[in-house]
């Protein structure tokens, strides 16, 4: 009986692993905040123009530096506005990619949006618990799997302001993981001889 045990938990181990290395890198986001990074998984099977433009956005340093404007304390956290007020974006409104069939759970990442379903841009939040109200209501486009605990010390903000935070925290950097793989291994390959001067 001990041994089956084993040899299930042992399995079971070996499956979960191969399940996160089987991530596509071109498809997850290393959020850097002030005390770690957040690992999240794009859901391109629910949201493929939003993961798109998201993708465009962090490529493009668009999230460097923003904070997050609104954090509610066993709620969300909300960032992505480049102007930190909660009115700003990239200019680039996306149609709603809705999923009914998807909860809001601790450790999802959607976009915000203003009451015209089609007016996500680039602000999202992460869910600190869950949330059933939401739920068919706004686009799921990722899942936090690795780094929930580093959101969780996000500044909380004022509860009787709609969750306004004073003296954010702001993401450090953003970046695609095949990108940050990409530059490790251009790192690690041998540096050209410098010709010698004689020559």
């Amino acid at each position: 009986m001990k041994l089956l045990s084993r040899l299930i938990l042992f399995v079971a181990a070996f499956t979960m692993a191969g399940a996160a290395m089987a991530a596509d890198p071109q498809n997850v986001i290393y959020m850097d905040l002030p005390f770690g990074r957040v690992v999240i998984e794009l859901r391109t099977d629910l949201a493929p123009n939003t993961c798109a433009q998201f993708k465009k956005l962090v490529r493009a340093g668009f999230y460097d530096g923003t904070v997050f404007h609104r954090v509610i304390d066993g709620f969300m956290a909300q960032g992505g506005d480049p102007t930190g007020t909660g009115t700003g974006g990239s200019g680039h409104p996306l149609h709603a990619e809705f999923s009914s069939s998807e909860r809001f759970a601790r450790g999802v990442v959607a976009m915000a949006r203003s009451s015209d379903p089609n007016s996500a841009d680039s602000q999202f939040f992460v869910m600190f618990a869950a949330a059933p109200a939401l739920d068919g209501k706004y686009t799921i486009f990722g899942q936090v799997v690795s780094g929930m605990e580093y959101v969780d010390k996000l500044k909380k903000g004022d509860s009787n302001n709609n969750g306004k935070v004073t003296n954010p925290d702001k993401i450090v950097k953003m970046q695609v993981a095949a990108d940050v793989i990409s530059a490790d291994e251009k790192a690690k390959l041998p540096k050209p001889k410098a010709k010698d001067q004689d020559e």
